[in-house]
């Protein structure tokens, strides 16, 4: 599998040393996939992100002045991710995606789990580290199915953010096969989260499903401040708007100590 780097920087700070780059896969024939990739020295662990919204504009964005802009959740807390000690990978649109974003169906589709297991795989190799992926809300849909797919094989532990729990939507969390995986699980959902697909009240359901998974663990945060735009969008309470800190600092404790708080 060929990568080539198309940027490369140093930076410095709470973060001993680091580097940022933007990778582009051979996940599939033909098929290329950006990775916006930071890697530093201290970490135990690495995270791959999935952003939520249709994976292109609404998942990672474009890549401006060599950072990708998106204000997804995961997108914009990145530096934290890292300065907790962490390795940060964060998934982009496959090269095949024309339209692009990807739809709730492409999200469990055979293909997007192989581009899933090459990044895996690709991480993994790069630092031989555990590789731990989070998914926030449609990107919950496919961090679940990996998992499901070949989790309990090559990732550290899943953790789902926001997540999409209606059992009308396709690929909804709780509608997939939870008692397939094995591996620890943190669910985080904010308690006043107004998405409708997203109802605090169903996050419950996705531990229920969890059956075969010895670690796990459900998480309703609160706090915030001045949320605007539409309630599913990153900006309110569905993105952590304001207790963002606090959600990160949550989210890599629960990494580096293997799931035990």
């Amino acid at each position: 599998m060929r990568t080539a780097v198309f940027l490369f920087i140093l930076f410095f700070g709470s973060i001993s040393f680091a580097t940022e780059s933007l990778l582009i896969l051979d996940t599939r024939d033909g098929v290329k996939l950006p990775i916006f990739y930071v890697k530093n020295n201290n970490s135990t662990a690495t995270v791959l992100l999935f952003p939520g919204g249709k994976g292109g504009k609404g998942g990672m964005g474009k890549i401006i002045d060599g950072q990708p802009s998106s204000n997804n959740f995961l997108v914009r807390t990145r530096d934290l991710f890292a300065s907790s000690g962490l390795n940060v990978a964060i998934f982009g649109l496959p090269s095949d995606k024309k339209e692009g974003y990807l739809e709730y169906s492409d999200r469990l589709a055979p293909e997007h789990m192989q581009d899933v297991r090459k990044v895996v795989e690709y991480l993994k190799k790069d630092t031989t580290l555990p590789v731990w992926i989070i998914g926030n809300s449609r990107g919950a849909i496919s961090a679940t199915a990996a998992s499901i797919e070949f989790g309990n094989e090559l990732i550290g532990g899943l953790v789902l953010t926001s997540s999409v729990v209606s059992y009308k939507k396709n690929g909804a969390v709780p509608n997939q096969d939870l008692y397939k995986i094995k591996i620890p699980v943190l669910v985080l959902h904010h308690e006043n989260d107004e998405c409708k697909i997203c109802n605090p009240s169903e996050a419950s359901n996705i531990l229920k499903g969890l059956k075969n998974s010895q670690v796990k663990r459900l998480i309703m945060i609160n706090g915030g401040e001045n949320p605007t735009g539409d309630p599913c969008d990153a900006m309110h309470y569905h993105g952590f708007i304001g207790i963002e800190q606090k959600a990160v600092e949550i989210i890599a404790f629960w990494i580096k100590n293997n799931g035990n708080f």
